[in-house]
């Protein structure tokens, strides 16, 4: 059986959520916000004060990775770090005034993304491919309720 990446949902798949990705970066555009750091935002405006281990086990993202965002936020001024009082090892991730305040703008770009996405679809067929997609990430040994 040939590949036929037209028909591969790994595929497909990467090339939704890099042009998802593209989209909100440029509805966002001007607000300080990078690629890579909304998800961050989104864990942090939901709780504050997580560590870097809670935030690479929410996100599934790289050390390396989570390392080199928080550092570029810590240097555009969007989180702090903080000694962890009971782990000398961990630091909390906090937002900053700045940080808090990029919500109102990051949400937006969200939803303007978000209606773009699904722009002719009805609402039934949105909240099949919502499913769907909870679906395969449960295949693929992901929270669902993400």
């Amino acid at each position: 059986m040939d590949f036929d990446r037209k028909e591969s949902a790994a595929y497909l798949a990467n090339l939704v959520a890099k042009g998802a990705s593209r989209a909100l970066q440029a509805r966002a555009d001007g607000s300080g916000l990078a690629p890579g750091q909304f998800p961050v935002l989104l864990e942090l405006w939901s709780g504050d004060g997580l560590t870097q281990r809670e935030l690479l086990d929410r996100l599934d993202i790289e050390q390396a990775t989570m390392a080199n965002t928080l550092a570029r936020m810590e240097r555009d001024g969007l989180v702090s770090r903080r000694k962890h009082p009971k782990d000398k090892r961990a630091q909390l991730v906090y937002l900053t005034t700045r940080g808090k305040a990029l919500r109102e703008t990051a949400m937006a770009a969200a939803s303007e993304t978000e209606d773009a996405l699904f722009q002719g679809f009805r609402r039934f067929e949105r909240e099949l491919l919502l499913e769907y997609m909870r679906m395969v990430l449960a295949n693929l040994g992901r929270d669902p309720r993400i």
